[in-house]
């Protein structure tokens, strides 16, 4: 058939990457072209295949969604495939930052395939609203609140911190720590850093590194209105980087007032 759907699916979740694949390969008017397990994989996939609608992930190794969707971006030269998210991230920010980068459907783990199949088949057919992006999620998933993990990998991600980088997990358990005791940040060098070196068998000044790599890193992806947005007002400009006691800090302070909200 030569009007089938071309799609290529990106999850690093193997069974959630076989499910989707088995489903919609039994389906007569899609073909999956391609799956890939990490962001770099999806973009190769999609120089290499002509692709109707990408399907992916927002965490992914290697580059995470958000990089994909900014080289599809840049990307000029090449045809554009309509973007459905899944992920299990329910942050607005996040929602927020994947419509307004082209995302035309965002949907939250877990999700009916019956239903992932029908927004297929509804964005190929021009069926979805350009203006208004749809999110979408299982019922009884709609009011039920994100954990701790899931709210700092939605900041991270968000503004540009990609998952494959050591400096990712030494900042998540570093945030982590200061939220549960605030006054360990005023002991970063003592305390904090040899705390999670302990926990990733790593020495204190490779923590230290690794998180300032990390900021570093989102700082020269460009995402500092991201940074900006998620706490409501300016607070840095691309030549205003904070220490990473200020950026662990105000991480962790931003998130306990929303957990205690």
């Amino acid at each position: 058939m030569g009007n089938r759907v071309k799609v290529l699916i990106a999850d690093d979740n193997s069974h959630q990457l076989a499910q989707c694949m088995t489903y919609l390969k039994e389906q007569q008017d899609v073909e999956v072209v391609g799956v890939a397990s990490d962001g770099v994989a999806a973009w190769d996939a999609l120089e290499n295949n002509a692709v109707d609608v990408l399907i992916m992930d927002l965490i992914l190794p290697k580059l995470d969604g958000f990089g994909v969707l900014e080289r599809l971006i840049t990307r000029t030269d090449m045809p554009k495939p309509d973007v459905m998210v899944l992920s299990a991230l329910s942050q607005e920010s996040v929602i927020r930052r994947a419509c307004e980068m082209g995302v035309k459907y965002y949907m939250i783990k877990p999700f009916d395939i019956e239903t992932l199949y029908h927004r297929i088949i509804d964005l190929h057919n021009g069926q979805t609203p350009i203006r208004k992006p749809q999110v979408m999620a299982e019922p009884s998933l709609r009011s039920k609140p994100c954990s701790r993990d899931e709210k700092i990998t939605g900041v991270f991600l968000t503004i540009g911190i990609p998952a494959h980088i050591k400096g990712y997990h030494y900042l998540r358990e570093a945030v982590k720590a200061v939220m549960d005791d605030g006054d360990i940040i005023n002991r970063i060098t003592k305390e904090l850093y040899p705390t999670v070196a302990k926990r990733f068998s790593a020495t204190p000044s490779k923590v230290e590194r690794a998180i300032r790599h990390a900021i570093e890193v989102a700082w020269a992806r460009g995402r500092i209105e991201n940074i900006n947005g998620i706490f409501g007002y300016n607070i840095y400009n691309k030549h205003d980087k904070p220490t990473n006691g200020e950026f662990i800090a105000l991480i962790a302070d931003k998130l306990k007032l929303e957990m205690t909200a």
